[in-house]
C-alpha cells in the first residue's frame, strides 16, 4: 500500500495523473535549512524526514510504502521557501524576475525494510517582469504556499520562456524519477 506523506494539492493531483492510487498521510515536519546546509543537501533531508514520519503514522503494515518529497527554488544559493506574505512574495519574483534559477525536488521511499532517494534538477528561465505583471499576479493570490511563489501551471507559466529539466517536478514531484521510484518498491497502480 502506498501512502503518501504531503498536504500538497499537486503532489495529489500529479499522482493520480499516472494512475496511482495512495491514501493520505497527515505529517508535520518542519522545514528549517540548516546551517551551512547545501540546497541539495536540504531538500532531500526534508522528503526523507516527511516519508520517515509518515511511515511512524500509518498503520505496522509490512507491505507499506511511504511517499515523501519536497520542492525548493534556488537562486544564488539561496533557497526560496513558501512565501510568509505578498511583500515576501513580491521580493521572490522580483529577485527571479529576468533570471535563469534552479527548481529542486527530492522523492523519498520509505518502508519498513528500505529507503531510497530519487532527485529532479530543472533550470528554469524567468522573463524580466513589469510592475504590471507582477502587481497583477501578487492580486490573483496564486503565490500563496507556493515555493518561489509562483506555480508553474497556473497564471506564471506566461512568465517562462524555456525550462530544462522536469516540469512536473516544478510543480512539486517529478514523474519520471517517482515512477521509477514506485516500480523499484513494488508499488502497482
Amino acid at each position: 500500500m502506498l501512502y503518501l506523506a504531503s498536504q500538497s494539492p499537486r503532489r495529489r493531483e500529479l499522482l493520480e495523473l499516472i494512475g496511482q492510487r495512495y491514501e493520505l498521510v497527515h505529517v508535520d515536519v518542519p522545514e528549517l535549512r540548516g546551517v551551512g546546509e547545501s540546497p541539495q543537501d536540504y531538500v532531500s533531508r526534508v522528503a526523507r524526514d516527511k516519508a520517515r514520519a509518515g511511515l511512524a503514522a500509518v498503520p505496522a503494515d509490512s507491505d507499506a510504502v511511504v511517499l515523501g518529497a519536497d520542492t525548493e527554488v534556488v537562486l544564488d544559493g539561496d533557497v526560496f521557501g513558501k512565501p510568509a506574505d505578498a511583500d515576501d512574495a513580491a521580493a521572490m519574483l522580483r529577485r527571479l524576475s529576468g533570471r535563469v534559477h534552479r527548481v529542486l525536488s527530492a522523492v523519498w521511499c520509505v518502508s519498513a525494510a528500505r529507503e531510497e532517494p530519487r532527485f529532479s534538477d530543472t533550470e528554469v528561465s524567468f522573463a524580466a517582469l513589469t510592475t504590471a505583471q507582477l502587481d497583477d499576479y501578487l492580486a490573483s493570490d496564486e503565490w500563496r504556499g507556493k515555493a518561489g511563489a509562483y506555480a508553474i501551471q497556473g497564471r506564471a507559466a506566461a512568465f517562462v520562456p524555456h525550462l530544462s529539466g522536469s516540469y512536473s517536478g516544478v510543480m512539486g514531484l517529478p514523474l519520471f524519477e517517482t515512477a521509477e521510484l514506485l516500480v523499484r518498491f513494488g508499488v502497482r497502480t
